[in-house]
């Protein structure tokens, strides 16, 4: 890496989680050392660093939840708690060694496309980078959304998100409002529900619950998957298949998820004796719809004494008084937000400048678009990690990235055979088929016809984070780069045929052939 006051890399990442270290160990496992990691915190792990909330863990079987690349056989239960998640991080951090490409406290604030020496200007908290390809992985759960709620600012107490956790702040006998029955709140009720005085749960719409089939992963099964490695493909395999199976009834087939709406009807009936609570907490809306939540505590814990379950968004703030919208009231001394993330409208969007000089929020104005998840029009040598229609309601989210890891190598092989000072940038053609072809299979998934206002659709009620196929497919589709879905392009001036080396030039017509 050259440093002449502007730091300037073959590939920087930006982001250091999951999405970030599966492209670092990528990069170096194919022969690609010059790069940097770009992190904005002290330490890696995203958002299993951020969210430090009591009770989080995964709702994905820890077997499964890991690289491919990197098993880990020494996995404590079904669903590993953040702890581990983060330590299992850490390791591969380690393991991969890819501690002297992290750049801590390098957040990144503005990154702009120059289109005439072709390549990403970057300006972060440590100081200016340009890089040849830039690839974002800060991932859709990385910055905390909460709602603008009327007299907020004015409230006297303690407010949080549940991913920016105040681990200073004791809750012991203290007067808490829960905002929000989404995945990190039906996991934090539970935890903290026995220490605190009253708990006050703000519901605008019930999740739909099923058990949560966790069990510590005995001695035995460890030392199997230690000595015995093909035990732990075989788990891991099953594991993969089974959710395989189910997608069907997400994305072409809804009226099959009855089955599992009874299932869980079940689950609550037997945990909520009390007819009145129960229909409060029974959606209205075809399970899938929002995603399917695990839990053997969350139910429980609402029958406390000390918790009161509203059935209703929260309104507004008056001093240390919070009303809902249908009038209830709840004096509180704090205020937990587990309101979820900008999915739909990622931050870092409004940071990137494209090679029009338009920002990709800009461009995304009309809703998210990225050929096969991962290249938008106008951004060349630009790939996200997790992005648009990426997201999964019932498998884990490694083996989506470690697609898309697939097509970011390939991406770069494409670069070096077409030679030096060559940019590939997305077409609008190649996108917007791409968009249309998953709208057109997105009409009739559970996510669209449910009768749910999800997380996975956009201010235009266009659902532009879920993937409607199974992850082998999307494997499929990514495996390799389509040359006739970019266009090249080069520095101003440059001709076809300049390339500097006969095999450059080959490569380059044989791109262009193709392209063409």
């Amino acid at each position: 890496m050259a440093d002449d006051g502007q730091r300037h890399v073959r590939v920087a990442v930006i982001g250091s989680g999951f999405g970030g270290l599966g492209a670092a160990v990528r990069l170096r496992r194919a022969g690609i050392t010059d790069f940097v990691v770009l992190e904005r915190a002290d330490s890696v792990g995203g958002t299993w660093r951020d969210n430090s909330y009591p009770g989080c863990a995964c709702d994905v079987p820890s077997h499964l939840y890991s690289f491919s690349f990197a098993p880990n056989p020494q996995w404590p239960r079904n669903f590993s708690g953040q702890p581990h998640i983060r330590a299992y991080l850490e390791r591969v951090t380690d393991t991969f060694g890819l501690r002297p490409h992290l750049r801590f406290g390098a957040e990144v604030r503005a990154l702009r496309w120059d289109g005439r020496q072709l390549r990403w200007e970057i300006d972060t908290a440590q100081g200016p980078f340009t890089a040849d390809v830039v690839v974002s992985a800060t991932g859709p759960l990385s910055d905390p959304q909460i709602p603008d709620i009327p007299g907020l600012a004015d409230f006297p107490g303690k407010v949080f998100h549940s991913a920016r956790w105040d681990h200073d702040y004791d809750l012991r006998g203290k007067r808490v409002a829960m905002v929000g029955t989404g995945a990190s709140a039906i996991q934090i009720v539970p935890a903290i529900q026995p220490e605190v005085g009253r708990l006050t749960v703000f519901q605008r719409t019930p999740p739909w619950v099923m058990p949560r089939a966790d069990r510590r992963i005995s001695g035995l099964e460890r030392w199997l998957h230690t000595k015995v490695p093909a035990t732990r493909q075989l788990r891991r395999q099953l594991l993969w298949g089974i959710r395989e199976m189910q997608v069907g009834a997400f994305t072409k087939r809804p009226g099959e998820l009855g089955l599992v709406e009874k299932l869980a009807k079940a689950h609550l009936h037997k945990a909520i004796k009390d007819p009145a609570l129960r229909a409060r907490l029974t959606p209205d809306y075809r399970i899938g719809c929002k995603r399917i939540l695990l839990s053997n505590t969350w139910y429980p814990a609402l029958t406390r004494p000390n918790v009161d379950v509203v059935t209703s968004g929260l309104r507004e703030i008056r001093g240390s008084v919070l009303v809902a919208a249908d009038g209830s009231e709840a004096e509180v001394d704090a205020v937990i937000f587990g309101t979820g993330f900008h999915v739909t409208d990622m931050p870092i969007a409004h940071r990137v400048t494209g090679a029009r000089g338009t920002t990709l929020a800009e461009e995304w104005k009309d809703g998210m678009a990225a050929l096969r998840g991962t290249s938008a029009a106008g951004f060349p040598n630009f790939l996200t990690i997790i992005g648009p229609n990426t997201g999964l309601g019932n498998s884990s989210m490694i083996l989506m990235i470690e697609s898309q890891l697939n097509y970011l190598v390939d991406f770069l092989r494409q670069l070096d055979l077409l030679g030096d000072r060559i940019a590939l940038d997305a077409r609008r053609s190649a996108v917007d088929e791409w968009t249309r072809t998953l709208q057109e299979r997105m009409r009739r998934t559970v996510w669209n016809t449910g009768g749910c206002d999800s997380w996975y659709l956009d201010a235009n009620g266009r659902n532009t984070t879920a993937w409607p196929g199974t992850t082998a497919e999307f494997r499929r589709a990514t495996r390799q780069v389509d040359l006739a879905e970019y266009e090249l392009i080069r520095p101003p001036g440059r001709r076809p045929g300049d390339e500097p080396s006969p095999a450059a030039a080959a490569g380059r017509a044989a791109a262009e052939e193709v392209a063409a």
